[in-house]
């Protein structure tokens, strides 16, 4: 009996609904889990730079990066992010992310 990962799910929804923001948001997060650090930043690029970007993935890129040592990287994210869920009137989201670049 095979067992199907969650990643494997995702990915099979995906294939159905492939502009799923949410569905790529979550893949993002499985791969960062499976340490798949890369392809995790992928998604997490393309849910940034997508009119109207997903702002939960400035948040979750951001703290990637600073996992990964990448400072700059998130420094930078942050501050995109923050700008963009102000932009979208997310004020909580704003918040959470300017607390993590302090």
């Amino acid at each position: 009996m095979t067992t199907v990962t969650r990643r494997q799910k995702l990915e099979a929804m995906l294939l159905a609904s492939p502009n799923d923001q949410m569905l790529r948001y979550m893949l993002a997060m499985e791969l960062d889990k499976e340490a798949a650090y890369d392809r995790s930043l992928e998604l997490f690029s393309s849910l940034m730079n997508e009119a109207p970007p997903y702002v939960p993935a400035f948040l979750m890129a951001g703290q990637l990066f600073a996992r990964l040592e990448r400072l700059e990287d998130a420094r930078l994210t942050y501050r995109t992010g923050i700008l963009e869920a102000q932009r979208q009137g997310n004020d909580h989201a704003a918040g959470e992310m300017s607390g993590f670049l302090q």
